[in-house]
């Protein structure tokens, strides 16, 4: 295998990578002998028929197809090897030449890592966060404590209401024809959930049980279901079953119940702690968005869109794999929201943007102050990550192998580059909120 390396412009490059004659005439053979037993010739049992034959009956194209997707990962994982650049991006590959006898030559379009000039990064100025916790706060806790330990009961005599956990049957019609994908049994609803399109639930508010009811919606613009979308339509819906929450009284006994304290003062005390615990950790976390995005705006660097492109299809499936942990599929997804994959890759593209330049920034910060991660702070990084996949910290290591290793060690200096621009940053005072005459004539006061 050869490579030729060619510098485009905005941080692209054209790899060619070129595989021998031999090589693509034995993916050409292996192609053959996988694909043989389902090709049929006059006079020849099925997988019988020679090379030769099926290729002067189909063209001695018939196996290029299957012969270079069988070459292209492992040609470009070698060239990934050799090529000193830093690849950003996933590849578009083009078939340059293919033909037996001959070298097979393809070329991937890749996005090569941007340099980064760092303007200021260290001083950098940021609003205090003021830290309290409110009562208001506190009663709101207390409330969804008491959400998740009500009690589920059948009602029976009365009209469905918002926020009634409802079963119901349903059938969609578009100009008085059923369409496929409208129908369905036994459906779990929770009334203002949003989990249907718009209008759907609040138009069964006021529903009776075992009635059947109309309920007319007109499908969104954007549907991903392009022959639906826009549309008006009916659903003959029938409630079967409507529930509601009933909640526990707030008191010292239902504090007993859910905490390790005997009062409701008590365990009031201890969730007002919490959330102070909370909102420091997320002003801790506001503080270094702020530092970082102060540093990427004043920093230079031009990313390649195919970098970007890259990150939002990552991100997307980060997504689905989620959600499909919690039985949802992300085709169910984008049915219940209406959205298409294009639509949820534009979605994300600010966030896949602001995460490379992030990246980028602390990468360059890296380097600048020479920071580096020791040994005791690797081990003690695979020694986390085995508590987290439960396993021992030397098999963590040995499933990451040398490029995982440099992958974690980079991780934790990105993590000791975040400390030390925060630690270099400066608080400036809360602004207030609104000015009166009194609060001017102290500053001026003050001032004097």
């Amino acid at each position: 295998m050869s490579l030729q390396v060619e510098k485009l412009e905005k941080n692209m490059a054209k790899l060619t990578i070129e595989v021998s004659a031999e090589e693509l005439d034995k993916a050409i053979e292996g192609a053959y002998q996988k694909n043989k037993g389902r090709i049929s010739l006059p006079g020849f049992r099925k997988g019988k028929a020679p090379r030769k034959m099926i290729e002067q009956m189909y063209g001695k194209e018939v196996f290029y197809e299957d012969a270079a997707n069988a070459l292209i990962p492992e040609a470009y994982e070698k060239a990934l090897e050799e090529c000193t650049e830093e690849i950003v991006s996933s590849p578009k590959i083009d078939v340059v030449q293919l033909e037996a006898g001959k070298p097979f030559i393809f070329t991937a379009e890749v996005a090569l890592k941007p340099e980064v000039t760092l303007g200021k990064y260290k001083g950098i100025k940021v609003d205090k966060v003021e830290i309290e916790v409110t009562d208001a706060e506190v009663d709101a806790a207390l409330d969804r404590e008491r959400e998740s330990n009500a009690r589920t009961i059948a009602v029976e005599d009365r009209a469905v209401k918002d926020g009634d956990m409802t079963v119901i049957d349903f059938e969609g019609f578009v100009d008085g024809v059923a369409f496929e994908g409208g129908k369905g049994e036994n459906y779990p609803l929770t009334i203002g959930s949003g989990a249907f399109i718009p209008g759907f639930e609040e138009a069964l508010i006021g529903a009776n049980l075992n009635e059947e009811t109309d309920v007319n919606v007109t499908f969104p613009e954007d549907y991903q279901a392009a022959e639906l979308a826009g549309k008006p339509a009916v659903f003959k819906c029938t409630v079967k079953e409507i529930k509601e929450k009933e909640l526990p009284e707030l008191d010292d006994e239902f504090a007993s119940e859910v905490s390790e304290f005997d009062t409701l003062a008590e365990y009031k005390e201890d969730i007002k702690k919490k959330l102070a615990e909370k909102k420091e950790a997320e002003a801790k976390s506001v503080k270094e968005d702020a530092v970082i995005k102060a540093i990427v705006d004043d920093a230079t660097m031009d990313i390649p869109d195919a970098m970007v492109e890259t990150q939002q299809r990552q991100m997307i499936e980060d997504f689905a794999q989620r959600i499909q942990s919690q039985g949802i599929s992300m085709e169910q997804y984008m049915q219940f929201t209406g959205q298409t994959p294009a639509m949820m890759l534009e979605q994300v593209k600010p966030q896949a943007l602001a995460r490379i330049q992030s990246r980028l920034v602390l990468e360059a910060v890296v380097a600048a102050e020479n920071i580096e991660a020791t040994e005791e702070e690797f081990e003690e990084e695979a020694k986390n990550m085995g508590a987290a996949y439960q396993m021992e910290a030397d098999k963590v290591k040995e499933l990451l192998g040398e490029n995982g290793k440099k992958q974690v060690v980079q991780d934790i200096c990105i993590k000791k580059a975040v400390e030390f621009v925060v630690s270099n940053a400066k608080e400036a005072k809360p602004t207030k909120a609104k000015t009166t005459k009194k609060d001017k004539a102290e500053e001026t006061k003050e001032e004097a």
